[in-house]
């Protein structure tokens, strides 16, 4: 890169990706939100003089897309003429010129796209995987498939789901609990769990559903399944409460995807509410603050499993000193024309320069509302 190689244009463009069907969790279950129909993904693109380009997203689910696209649509522009290297000055900058409506939540969720750009356009530039700009611990890490184990799927359906990710070279299984007889919990795991050889790790997922009595009860009786982990039994604010519970439970206790900042992520290591930390890079505001999060989470010595997007998080995952698992969901893969890769139980960190992510005709045409700035 010359010394004067600044940002000159910036792409921003809101996707709408439908799912195949509506899909249904704990959440749907106790009214609190609709099934899912479709995935919001906020793109990123961003151009430098001597012709260097980064891609970023973000996303949303059942609302909140056009807000992250007009939020970014907003601050975007502060990037042109700016030094792509200086990321976290960067990060700070688009930020504070959006700090009335708050530095967390959907504003950081908008930058956070816009700082993704940033780092796999540094890492195309290096000519390195992400994972290697960071600094990797590994070349591949252990994947878990979620997508096949929703509420709204029968336990045929979940079965047949869970071989056939098996036989694509997944290396665990989560599968959605929360409804309203834990009885009926418990016969879709135990059967997952007899189903399932041994090797492959199990785990499940309440999202946020239980009050805290439901949650101990119902917890104590999924321990003789041998669980990897028990995620979200309770309200993603209450660490005092995951504190509790993953003290008097044996199988560790996984939350931290609905969160949207280091600080609130602080907040369950210090209290020690957690064996497993999910954070999710575009819900806290890019890679510059997953960093800060991990950083924390490896000094507290607890595991980190980030939440979707794996196309983004299979590098971050490789980059952790601790334990890992990768999150396997396909719902993006339209957006992209490149694969990744399964074997042996783990998704590969692809050897592509930056993400190694090129955004596909597809996602051109599910393209709602785009803007470029500069240029």
């Amino acid at each position: 890169m010359s010394q004067t190689d600044a940002v000159t244009e910036v792409t921003l463009s809101r996707v709408v990706l439908p799912l195949p069907r509506a899909i249904s969790d704990a959440k749907v279950l106790t009214g609190r939100q609709k099934p899912l129909t479709e995935v919001q993904v906020l793109t990123a693109e961003v151009t430098t003089a001597d012709g260097h380009q980064g891609l970023g997203i973000s996303y949303s689910k059942r609302a909140g897309g056009p807000g992250q696209y007009a939020h970014a649509a907003e601050v975007a522009g502060e990037l042109l003429g700016q030094d792509p290297s200086d990321i976290q000055r960067l990060w700070t900058h688009l930020v504070w010129a959006g700090a009335s409506v708050g530095r967390s939540g959907l504003a950081t969720q908008a930058v956070a796209a816009l700082d993704i750009a940033l780092w796999d356009l540094k890492a195309r530039r290096a000519g390195l995987p992400l994972a290697k700009l960071l600094g990797a611990h590994r070349d591949a890490v252990p994947a878990y498939n979620t997508s096949g184990g929703f509420l709204s799927s029968p336990l045929e359906e979940v079965l047949d789901n869970a071989a056939g990710a098996v036989e694509s070279g997944i290396g665990g299984i989560k599968v959605k609990v929360g409804h309203p007889e834990a009885a009926q919990d418990l016969a879709r795991v135990a059967a997952l769990r007899e189903a399932l050889p041994d090797h492959v790790a199990l785990m499940v997922d309440a999202n946020q559903q239980w009050d805290r009595a439901t949650a101990l009860r119902v917890c104590r009786q999924l321990e003789p399944y041998g669980l990897t982990w028990i995620e979200e039994p309770l309200d993603a604010y209450d660490a005092e409460g995951h504190a509790r519970l993953n003290a008097a439970l044996d199988t560790p206790v996984a939350t931290g995807e609905m969160l949207t900042s280091p600080g609130e992520h602080a907040e369950l290591l210090r209290h020690r509410s957690v064996d497993v930390l999910q954070p999710d890079a575009a819900r806290v505001g890019g890679i510059t603050q997953f960093l800060k999060i991990a950083a924390a989470a490896a000094e507290a010595r607890v595991d980190v499993a980030p939440h979707f997007a794996m196309e983004l998080h299979v590098h971050l995952a490789a980059a952790y000193e601790h334990g890992v698992w990768v999150e396997h969901f396909d719902w993006l893969e339209p957006l992209f024309e490149e694969r990744l890769e399964l074997a042996d139980g783990t998704m590969l960190v692809p050897d592509r320069p930056g993400l190694g992510l090129t955004l596909s005709g597809q996602a051109r045409d599910w393209t709602a509302e785009t803007v470029t700035l500069g240029g």
